[in-house]
């Protein structure tokens, strides 16, 4: 049996990145189109990817992930076609898109690359799949792009995630021989949104925040007592005009505030990115690391998730599930103890779902890093 029926194909959905420094103007012109940027802007914030060779680290992991996937449709015998399409760089979704609709394709199910449920991390996405089909509307051919569930609390990604949690802190402790409740931190981070948005977030689902506050007890849960240091949620890659409040407290702030208290070290867990991309790269990598630095701070990054090999298959998983509600099969979806599995994405959420659109003039900015 085909499991992934009625899907003909598959499609790796993320955000796109440059690939030389003459791309990286232009990238970041697609990614802020309509808002008025100035070019001085574009330019400070393209320094980010010239610090990395004008390159974007998300085109590589992609790549990366891609091959994965295949490798495990190819071991549960899965022939369904797979393919990698951006929102704002090449391989552009409609592009890719159409390739196979000319060749008879019609149904497609999108794997996004984030795991929480938010405007920017979900519902933009279903947008772009909206645009997709009606620009291949126009040229006589018609689509749908379905998409999996929000995976933040699939076993899956919690696997990979208690994994990368583990070996991060076996790497702090050899920086510090032992952990110490009261001089050492964990920090979970991940990507600050609007305070709107958060809010938006939360009418039909539990929303942003929770989610991570989910995965974060769970993982704690997991831990040896002895490895249970104290641990909070903090935020990077915030942006846009200071009047609008986000998200908070910023990576950085918070490593200050800590210091001061008597904190020495710092674990940074980044479960609101999938893979090392210019958030972690430069953010966290560069820009939280310096600060700990300047700090004295003991300092330790754990490792995303990647092409981790539960969350690879984890994600199979869903497409299958997705494929099964499809086929009006009755589905009990895995989810962590004490969380529920949110519905699936286009097709099952209300329109109304994370709309949390904020005028773009609000906070001209953001997003602009991958």
């Amino acid at each position: 049996m085909n499991t992934t029926a009625p899907i003909d194909a598959l499609v790796l959905m993320s955000f796109g990145g440059p690939e030389t420094p003459e791309e990286v103007v232009p990238f970041l012109r697609n990614v802020t189109a309509g808002r008025g940027i100035p070019e001085d802007r574009l330019e400070e914030v393209g320094e980010h990817y010239f610090g990395f060779g004008g390159k974007s680290p998300i085109n590589d992991q992609n790549k990366a992930l891609l091959a994965a996937l295949r490798a495990e449709l190819d071991r549960r015998g899965i022939e369904t076609p797979l393919i990698w399409g951006n929102r704002n760089w090449d391989p552009y979704l409609t592009d890719e898109v159409r390739s196979l609709a000319e060749d008879g394709a019609t149904q497609f199910l999108s794997i996004d690359t984030s795991a929480y449920s938010s405007y920017s991390s979900c519902r933009q996405y279903r947008e772009d799949f909206a645009k997709t089909i009606d620009t291949l509307k126009g040229e006589g051919l018609t689509v749908s792009i379905d998409k999996i569930r929000q995976f933040y609390n699939h076993p899956g990604y919690a696997d990979a995630c208690a994994d990368c949690l583990n070996d991060g802190l076996a790497d702090f402790r050899t920086k510090v021989g032992q952990l110490d409740a009261a001089k050492h931190r964990i920090l979970f981070v991940t990507h600050s949104i609007p305070n709107v948005m958060q809010d938006a977030s939360a009418v039909e689902t539990n929303g942003y925040l929770a989610q991570h506050e989910e995965l974060m007890g769970h993982l704690l849960g997991r831990l040896d007592a002895s490895e249970r240091l104290p641990a909070e949620l903090v935020y990077c890659s915030r942006s846009g005009s200071p009047e609008v409040p986000w998200l908070e407290p910023d990576v950085n702030d918070r490593m200050n505030e800590l210091a001061e208290e008597g904190v020495t070290g710092v674990v940074l867990v980044p479960i609101g990115f999938i893979s090392d991309h210019m958030e972690v790269a430069f953010d966290l990598d560069t820009e939280a690391k310096e600060t700990a630095e300047e700090l004295g701070l003991d300092f330790t990054r754990v490792g995303t998730v990647g092409t981790h090999d539960a969350f690879v298959k984890g994600l199979v998983d869903l497409v299958e599930e997705r494929a099964a509600q499809l086929r009006g099969e009755d589905v009990e979806p895995p989810a962590l103890p004490g969380t529920k599995a949110l519905v699936p994405g286009s097709g099952a959420c209300s329109i109304e779902c994370c709309l949390g659109r904020i005028e773009r003039a609000t906070f001209p900015n953001w997003p602009v890093a991958n």
